[in-house]
């Protein structure tokens, strides 16, 4: 199913915020499990670990706002290079609300907001 997604549809949470009902699917898209947080009490639905940084890229990057622009340009490319979970996204998103879960303290700096960018196709 082709088509545009909803900005609306697609919120971003960290894994350490209680799941509320309008969450929707909620997809970790971090690389490695949150610390210190019980599977119970995160209520993932969906682990997508393929679609987070490389370990290389999340190392280099280490939350460096300095290093943002570079991040989310080699970011990106390693998404693309997994067009199939970019386009399962995409996919959920048209049915309905997702939220991609994310560990990092920085909020505006994170893989999961670069991953909504490029599911919304601005990316």
């Amino acid at each position: 199913m082709k088509g545009k997604v909803p900005a609306g549809n697609i919120k971003l949470k960290r894994a350490y915020e209680a799941p509320a009902p309008d969450d929707g699917m909620r997809i970790l898209v971090d690389r490695l499990w949150p610390r210190g947080l019980s599977k119970q009490r995160a209520a993932i639905d969906q682990w997508m670990k393929d679609i987070s940084p490389s370990t290389e890229l999340r190392k280099w990057f280490g939350h460096d706002p300095s290093r943002w622009d570079e991040f989310r340009r080699r970011f990106a490319k390693e998404v693309h290079q997994h067009p199939e979970l970019l386009e399962q996204l995409r996919s959920l998103a048209r049915k309905g609300p997702i939220t991609l879960v994310y560990s990092a303290r920085d909020e505006a700096h994170n893989d999961a907001v670069e991953l909504r960018h490029l599911i919304l196709g601005r990316g």
